[in-house]
């Protein structure tokens, strides 16, 4: 009743920023009369003018002055680069951002292109500004994808990944705009703080940051402590001792009531995720390892029995951790990904790896902690993005004061949001989900379905084997991690089933059809892989054909299949065509050139990627090798986008992508 009488508060607060959309959409006819430079000069004169100023408040005031030229600079590059144009509630997304607070903006509104807004007005004052994202795969995405307006209007762009040595986080955190994922924020904020010299730091002072997939980062994942820490010498046999031991114990069915242990040696809570046993449990681990007192501070065995406890229980393989290369490598229960080099501390790591019979590697102690929730609140602006995020608005506003403001869609949503099913058992539940997709599958629509483990994503995929359902299977597993662009660009294709697990889960766009320019860019990169890029250490790969001829990829073989093959857009490969003879042979030339110009397999994979990265951008420039792979990829684009809008079609009259959730995750 108050709600019809006052209004929405959430539209009252939305009107004061249509009049500043209505002054960014007059300038807009003004600043698409500019040549590319003058764009770019207008930058460096927004830059000028806030070099002037150093109190904090006053440069604060005149970025609210410049947001409707900034906003409508940014629109008009991103149109030129692009090729997208923000739409009018991407405009109020972006003030909302820059004002601190949260925009919750519903699924394929555009979020990461709303981020372009605040963040390039904040990034003139020079001082850094943060772009945060769940994963590795969507923080150097996005500083590739939205990297390439704030390029093309002259501010510098930068990206921290997981396997970057300190001198190329410096120099990445030197640039304007920096992208990395909440983990590397947080890890090389305690490196600094241990850091014995001031040359060491790699980050500077924190002024403005963005989240992508804001709750997820900031409710879910809120108490999770980031922790560095220290080896400590301990005897390794004695967690293999204690491993064997554990396995004699019987698990108590319930937990103990009024200080009476239940029957079973050991009762385990796991919503404290703590094992503890039983008196009997004592008496029988004690006589297991013929000792008289676990708590001997001679002899302790309580601290590996605990732990060999929790691996026992607490810790499920395929779960929690994969085993790689004789290694017990931990997967992030948030994002889904394997998280190499990183180890759980006080004893626990070595427990999984007496579990899993694997060598023992030397305890670590903490010697850096910090959650989540407080690193944040370090920075003196924060702001952030999701689709999900009015269900916590008072967890919001009071832990970190960020207000909530729902962004209204461009269009009415044509999703259909169908009830949810819950099952009596797991098995069933599965069952139905299989049967869901065979029968999706045969009406030629793309099906994803989301799942929140490696072992729950096999095990859909060894049901989906069974009703012979071809499918691709995107999880931490490593075999599936190198393919994960190439699945996510033939996602969308027409009868495509993917197996997905939450690595994959925030945020990766699912283009109906394909993504033609992704898999340009995939054809370009393994064309040129083998003549490029230096093989590993000891890998011996063999020679490719027609190294000496300036001539085309095919082989007699392939091109015999492409004669005889009517189905070319088949999903058992990722291309959706066979290239045309004329775009082979300017393959050929190309990687020719390419091989005179930067060296016979001299290359990393990381620089080549780099390469093609720069010419899939429209930004200008003069290296005639880069605008000799911009033409190249245009020209496989152009041959694929013949199929790929084809499939486009048929896809969205069967009725588009069909989304499966098997589980109500925290983040819904």
């Amino acid at each position: 009743m108050l709600k019809n009488l006052l209004g929405d508060p959430n539209t009252r607060k939305l009107k004061r920023y249509y009049p500043i959309v209505t002054d960014i959409n007059i300038l807009e006819e003004d600043i698409a009369a500019l040549r590319d430079e003058e764009l770019k000069s207008r930058t460096f004169d927004f830059r000028q003018r806030l070099d002037k100023i150093q109190d904090f408040k006053r440069q604060r005031e005149l970025l609210d002055e410049l947001l409707p030229e900034a906003f409508a600079l940014v629109r008009e590059a991103s149109k030129r680069v692009l090729g997208l144009r923000h739409f009018d509630v991407q405009l109020i997304g972006g003030m909302v951002l820059h004002e601190g607070q949260i925009a919750e903006m519903k699924t394929g509104e555009g979020k990461t292109l709303v981020s372009t807004l605040p963040v390039f007005l904040n990034a003139l004052t020079g001082k850094g500004v943060h772009v945060v994202t769940v994963n590795d795969y969507l923080a150097k995405r996005d500083a590739e994808w939205m990297g390439q307006v704030h390029r093309f209007l002259g501010l510098s762009v930068g990206l921290i990944q997981q396997d970057m040595n300190p001198i190329e986080r410096k120099k990445n955190y030197e640039c304007d705009i920096t992208y990395a994922t909440n983990s590397e924020l947080g890890f090389d904020y305690l490196r600094d703080n241990m850091a014995a010299d001031k040359a060491e730091i790699v980050q500077r002072d924190f002024q403005f940051c963005v989240i992508d997939e804001v709750d997820s980062i900031l409710i879910d994942e809120a108490r999770t402590p980031l922790i560095i820490s220290g080896q400590v010498e301990r005897p390794q046999e004695k967690y293999q001792k204690a491993a064997q031991v554990v396995m004699k114990l019987q698990r108590a069915s319930e937990l103990g009531k009024d200080g009476i242990d239940p029957e079973g040696d050991y009762e385990v809570d796991e919503k404290q995720r703590s094992c503890i046993l039983t008196d009997n449990g004592f008496v029988k681990t004690e006589k297991l390892l013929e000792i008289n007192d676990l708590f001997d501070p001679k002899d302790p065995w309580a601290h590996y029995v605990t732990n060999a406890l929790k691996a026992k229980e607490l810790f499920v393989k395929d779960v929690n951790y994969i085993v790689r290369k004789g290694e017990a490598v931990i997967v992030d229960e948030f994002t889904g990904r394997v998280m190499p080099g990183r180890r759980w501390s006080d004893g626990q790591h070595q427990a999984i790896e007496a579990k899993e019979d694997l060598a023992i590697q030397p305890e670590t102690q903490t010697l850096a902690s910090i959650t989540y929730q407080n690193f944040f609140l370090l920075y003196p602006r924060l702001s952030g993005m999701t689709g999900t995020a009015k269900t916590e608005e008072v967890e919001f506003d009071k832990t970190y004061k960020l207000q909530t403001s729902v962004i209204p869609t461009n269009k009415k949503v044509s999703r259909e949001d169908w009830v949810d099913q819950v099952f009596k058992t797991e098995s069933a539940k599965w069952r139905a989900v299989a049967k869901e997709t065979s029968l999706i599958n045969k009406q030629g629509r793309p099906i994803l379905v989301g799942t929140t483990s490696v072992e729950k994503s096999e095990l859909l995929s060894s049901l989906l084997a069974k009703e012979n359902i071809p499918h691709n299977l995107l999880n931490a597993k490593p075999e599936n991690v190198e393919r994960e662009s190439e699945i996510v660009a033939q996602a969308g294709r027409q009868g495509a089933v993917t197996i997905a697990t939450n690595m994959a889960g925030r945020g990766t766009d699912i283009i109906l059809g394909g993504n033609s320019e992704y898999m340009a860019r995939l054809k370009i990169k393994q064309i040129l892989t083998s003549r490029l890029v230096k093989p590993e250490d000891g890998h011996n790969p063999p020679v490719p054909l027609q190294r000496d001829k300036a001539s085309g990829f095919k082989s007699l073989a392939v091109k015999e299949e492409a004669n005889n093959s009517k189905q070319l857009s088949s999903l058992n490969n990722l291309f959706p065509v066979i290239l045309s003879d004329e775009t082979d042979n300017e393959l050929g030339q190309l990687a020719a050139k390419l091989v005179k110009e930067w060296g016979d397999r001299s290359l990393s994979l990381a620089e080549l990627e780099d390469h093609i990265a720069t010419a899939a951008e429209k930004t200008p420039t003069k290296d005639a090798n880069i605008l000799a792979l911009r033409r190249a990829i245009h020209s496989i684009k152009t041959e694929y986008e013949v199929i790929i809008n084809n499939e486009e079609k048929l896809v969205t009259e069967a009725g588009g992508l069909h989304v499966i959730g098997t589980e109500r995750h925290e983040s819904r």
